[in-house]
C-alpha cells in the first residue's frame, strides 16, 4: 500500500513539474488556459471543466473542455455571484459531491448543460496572493472530490496563476498596440482625404466610417486602402521619379 502511495505521489509530483515547464513555455493567452484545462482534466477526470478569468469586478469564462465557442470570451458574473463568484470573493475552496445545483450559492446559467451536473470543485487562482480566476472541475454523477484531487488542483492554481496573469497581460499589451496603430493609420487616410476631397476632419473620419461599415471591414482595412490607394497615385505619377530624386 505504502508502494501505491509512493508511486502515485511520484507520478503527481513529475505531471506537476512537467505542468510548470509547459507553462513556461506558453505564450498566447489562450493557449495558456487550454493547457491549464488539459492539466486539471489529467490529474482529476472530470466531465466538465472551466477556467473564469478576472477582468475588473467581473469573472469571465475564457476556456473550457467541452464546446462552448458561443460563451467563450462572453459568458460573465461578477465576483460574488454564483458558487464560483462566491469563491472567488472569498478565495476559498468549494467542494460539494452531489446536488450542486441545490447550494444556496448556486445559479444557473441556461447556456450551460453543466448547470445540471451533480458534483462541483471551485477553485481560486492565485497570482501572489491577488486574485486572477477560478476554475471549475463537475462530474454528471456525484462524486466525493479527496483532498487530493483538492490539493492537486491548488496547486495547479498556484502554479497557473502567475502565467495567466502574464499571458493577460501580454493580450492586453498587443491589443493596445494594435489600436495604436490603427489610430496612426486612420490618422493619416483622413489627412489624404482632407487633401484630396476638400473635407474637414470630422467628414473624412465618417467617410472611412462609413465605408468600414458598408464593406464589413475594419477601420485599419479601410485606412490601409487610401493609403495603398494614394502612393499608388503617387509613384504612377510622370513626375514622381523626379520628386524622389529631389527628395
Amino acid at each position: 500500500m505504502d508502494n501505491t502511495h509512493a508511486i502515485h505521489s511520484s507520478a503527481e509530483v513529475d505531471l506537476l513539474h512537467a505542468i510548470g515547464s509547459r507553462m513556461a513555455a506558453a505564450d498566447p493567452f489562450h493557449e495558456v488556459l487550454t493547457q491549464v484545462i488539459d492539466c486539471a482534466v489529467s490529474l482529476v477526470k472530470c466531465d466538465s471543466c472551466f477556467v473564469y478569468v478576472l477582468d475588473e469586478q467581473d469573472l469571465i469564462l475564457r476556456a473550457s473542455k467541452n464546446p462552448h465557442a458561443e460563451q467563450i470570451d462572453k459568458l460573465k458574473l461578477r465576483v460574488g455571484q454564483g458558487i464560483t463568484g462566491w469563491v472567488a470573493q472569498n478565495r476559498t475552496v468549494v467542494a460539494l459531491a452531489q446536488n450542486a445545483s441545490k447550494d444556496p450559492r448556486f445559479q444557473f446559467f441556461n447556456e450551460l448543460p453543466e448547470d445540471k451536473y451533480q458534483a462541483f470543485l471551485s477553485v481560486p487562482l492565485l497570482c501572489r496572493g491577488r486574485l486572477v480566476g477560478v476554475i471549475n472541475l463537475q462530474h454528471i454523477q456525484p462524486h466525493v472530490y479527496k483532498q487530493r484531487d483538492i490539493r492537486l488542483i491548488t496547486t495547479v492554481g498556484f502554479l497557473v496563476g502567475a502565467e495567466i496573469e502574464m499571458a493577460r497581460l501580454e493580450t492586453e499589451n498587443s491589443a493596445l498596440s494594435e489600436q495604436l496603430e490603427t489610430r496612426k493609420l486612420v490618422e493619416r487616410a483622413k489627412g489624404i482625404l482632407q487633401r484630396d476631397m476638400g473635407f474637414d476632419e470630422e467628414r473624412a473620419y465618417l467617410a472611412l466610417q462609413q465605408q468600414s461599415r458598408q464593406t464589413r471591414k475594419s477601420m485599419k482595412q479601410i485606412a490601409e486602402a487610401v493609403i495603398m490607394t494614394d502612393e499608388m497615385k503617387r509613384a504612377a505619377r510622370p513626375d514622381s521619379a523626379s520628386e524622389r530624386a529631389s527628395a
